[in-house]
């Protein structure tokens, strides 16, 4: 599978990003890249290697969850760019059909 610029461009509006001339051509050579290497690694011989699961042997150690600071309803909606006194307002971005 290669990149294309095409590629490059549906991908930029998927992840809503905004993409200039200069930074297709070099996301094209990046993803290239990247490609080229996965396919290297489906090369080696991985018959006789157990799955990994985890990177190290250390155990997660969690801390208990403890609410250090509240704040209001109002408080919060202060910070919101749309709110309706009750809820954020965000833009639709699924229609039901």
């Amino acid at each position: 599978m290669q990149i294309d610029k095409d590629t490059v461009a549906k991908i930029a509006h998927l992840a809503r990003l905004e993409v200039t001339e200069q930074e297709s051509q070099e996301l094209v050579g990046d993803m290239n890249k990247i490609l080229d290497f996965m396919a290297k690694l489906n090369e080696v011989n991985t018959d006789n290697v157990e799955p990994l699961v985890y990177m190290t042997n250390e155990v997660n150690v969690l801390r208990e969850d403890v609410v250090r600071q509240e704040i209001t309803h109002e408080e919060a909606l202060s910070n919101a760019p749309e709110e309706d006194g009750k809820h954020f307002l965000v833009a639709k971005v699924i229609e039901r059909k």
